[in-house]
């Protein structure tokens, strides 16, 4: 392991990046797959000065049994070899069905005995106006109804994130666990189901509204890590396909109430205040000329709007990568939406982001000249600093977690919609040599 650099300053500008994992790491069978496979990774990761890894810990998988009944040997053996090999960990309570979305490359479904619900009410999914439930994620609306064997969704949620921390103790307390990313709906992003590809979906398609089922009242109040030492984290949905169309008719199926006239994303920020938790946003790799023209995608403004309403409201902002890419085009835009800025050598940026996270680790990312790239890529969002095992603590130290301050008024959320002008992004930043990145 490099020793990290003793430049202060500069190291207030290294944003630390992690890769997610494959989806099927840990079977749907409650199986580590290879890993011995996954060791030899590991062990490339870190010497090419990753910080940590992302994974997906499945609901489908670790309560599958019946109500309570958890299992969570597979994830302690995967977490210990992650600690083995120096590396950090973000974590994904993923209260999602896996299948279904672009990406999916393994099915795990929500547990049985909860699916079983729906046999005597299919009001506990997602419904469509011709009346066909979602599978994919509880509706939000049942999240206080005692519906699971007297439980309501959000004590099933609670319950499943407190048998995690009772049983990752000593992975919390050595601070292995940076954030807790928690799922708020389909592929783990809070949204409506508009646009699943098993009921027939394409892009660029807007999708179609999911919330006919009778319950429709929520409340996100989660303390199962009071006092732990991480972050939470919720993501956000890259909905860049008609951004540029003025009825932004893809975000709003997804439940993303934004047009030129109102801003959607600053009151989700706005809301996450309570919590001091990170948005974790998406597409952050994409270029506007990369789109097909007929889908008025505009997934660099989509960035920049998203970014800038989070900076905006104080809190941290994370991303990831929507689709592999393995090019120096890709790393750039990456590398702009990081630090749109460039670096400041006197100390922190005035815009950075808190992490990355690159989407996904691969035998294709470890072939020689893609690593070999790759390493480059990690090496700039290190603001060219060498390894430093706690950077945080130049940016915004983690701290004990304590209790969410008190509710927001609705009147107070809704100031949040008056769209503003987002932050300038400069079109070329601390990039690789003899590259830039365009914008449309």
């Amino acid at each position: 392991m490099a020793p990290a650099s003793t430049n202060d300053a500069l190291l207030a500008n290294y944003v630390p990046v992690y890769v997610m994992l494959p989806l099927g790491v840990v079977s749907a069978e409650k199986v580590f797959e290879d890993p011995d496979g996954l060791r030899a990774q590991l062990k490339q990761l870190r010497a090419a000065d990753v910080d940590g890894v992302m994974v997906d810990v499945w609901w489908g998988i670790i309560e599958s049994k019946g109500p309570k009944s958890y299992e969570w040997g597979a994830y302690r053996e995967l977490f210990k070899m992650v600690q083995e090999e120096g590396l950090k960990l973000k974590a994904i309570m993923s209260f999602h069905q896996c299948g279904g979305n672009v990406g999916d490359a393994v099915y795990i479904p929500i547990p049985q005995w909860v699916r079983d619900v729906a046999a005597a009410n299919p009001d506990i999914f997602y419904t469509d106006k011709s009346g066909t439930g979602n599978p994919e994620y509880l509706s939000l609306g049942v999240d206080n109804e005692p519906l699971f064997g007297g439980r309501t969704a959000v004590e099933l949620y609670s319950d499943f994130m407190k048998s995690f921390r009772v049983n990752m103790t000593d992975f919390l307390h050595a601070c292995l666990i940076t954030d807790i990313e928690v799922g708020l709906g389909p592929a783990g992003e809070l949204r409506y189901p508009s646009y699943p590809q098993v009921q027939g979906w394409s892009f660029p398609g807007i999708g179609e509204l999911q919330c006919y089922d009778k319950y429709l009242t929520a409340d996100f109040r989660r303390a199962a890590f009071l006092g732990c030492k991480l972050k939470l984290a919720i993501k956000v949905s890259g909905v860049h396909w008609w951004y540029k169309d003025d009825s932004h008719a893809a975000e709003l199926t997804a439940g993303y109430y934004n047009l030129k006239v109102r801003d959607g994303y600053r009151t989700i920020a706005r809301q996450l205040t309570r919590h001091d938790a990170i948005l974790n946003f998406t597409c952050v790799e994409m270029r506007d000329s990369e789109q097909p023209e007929e889908a008025k995608s505009g997934p660099e403004e989509l960035v920049q709007q998203v970014l800038s309403a989070a900076w905006r409201e104080g809190i941290e902002v994370a991303c990831e990568n929507a689709l592999n890419r393995y090019d120096t085009t890709a790393y750039n835009v990456m590398l702009r939406n990081a630090r749109p800025n460039g670096i400041n050598p006197n100390g922190p940026p005035n815009l950075r982001i808190s992490a990355l996270t690159y989407l996904r680790l691969s035998d294709v990312l470890l072939e020689m000249e893609n690593l070999a790239t790759f390493n480059l890529f990690v090496k700039k969002m290190h603001a060219d600093q060498d390894y430093c095992p706690d950077s945080q603590n130049f940016f915004k130290p983690i701290g004990p977690m304590k209790r969410s301050k008190p509710e927001i008024p609705i009147e107070k959320i809704l100031e949040a919609t008056e769209p503003l002008e987002p932050y300038p992004f400069d079109p070329v930043t601390d990039m690789f040599d003899g590259e830039t990145s365009e914008t449309s």
